[in-house]
């Protein structure tokens, strides 16, 4: 299996990028959703944010307050390297146990040519990145991105404070083995997603044009 690793910044297309591979059959890792997924009330993850954030990040439940969380942990890089340190350990676990061969062999995982990981945060998971036969950046500039954002309904102040705290398109070129330039509202993303899928050889079923519509909603 082939892992692909896509980093970009918010609104660059990453997220369209790995759900249109997923929709050719890619298997997909949302690396934000298995952080999400951690947020159980009474967990070691959650009690160890609510330490370091404060209890008013919890929810009703005992839960994380996502809203409230984002809040406080996008309020400054710094911000965003606590709670990293403290989520991304876990994280790594579990994307580990999801690429790596089970040595158990009664449990059955679905068999993919490709896998490809989503990584909001490069910066502090760059010690994954073994674990990847590519890194690419998904990359466009900032002024495009925010306009993206505010049509998907951000606050403009909201969309602001977290590029803030995010890497520059040279940083994440630097961190990439490879940049798809996304700044175009055309299908030019999924051509050269097409074009990198066939340099890999992996073998995955021809795209549709219903499958590009969709990714343009994604």
């Amino acid at each position: 299996m082939i892992t692909l690793f896509l980093i970009g910044n918010i609104a660059s297309g990453k997220s369209t990028a790995a759900r249109y591979l997923e929709r050719r059959g890619a298997l997909r890792i949302d690396l934000d959703q298995l952080a999400k997924d951690l947020y159980q009330p009474g967990s070691a993850v959650v009690d160890e944010i609510a330490q370091e954030f404060g209890w008013g990040v919890l929810d009703a439940c005992g839960g994380i307050d996502r809203s409230a969380l984002a809040a406080r942990a996008f309020a400054s890089p710094e911000d965003a390297q606590r709670l990293n340190a403290i989520v991304h350990p876990v994280v790594l676990e579990q994307l580990g146990l999801r690429l790596l061969p089970a040595n158990c062999c009664s449990v059955m995982v679905p068999e993919h040519d490709l896998a490809v990981v989503e990584v909001s945060a490069p910066e502090g998971f760059t010690d994954a990145f073994a674990l990847a036969d590519e890194v690419v950046a998904i990359t466009a500039p900032v002024e495009v991105r925010r306009v993206r954002a505010i049509d998907r309904g951000m606050v403009p102040s909201d969309f602001d404070r977290r590029a803030e705290c995010q890497p520059s398109d040279e940083r994440l070129a630097s961190l990439a083995s490879r940049v798809i330039d996304n700044s175009s509202a055309d299908d030019s993303l999924f051509d050269s997603l097409n074009r990198l899928v066939e340099e890999l050889g992996v073998s995955l079923p021809v795209s549709s044009r219903s499958a590009r519509m969709e990714g343009r909603h994604v």
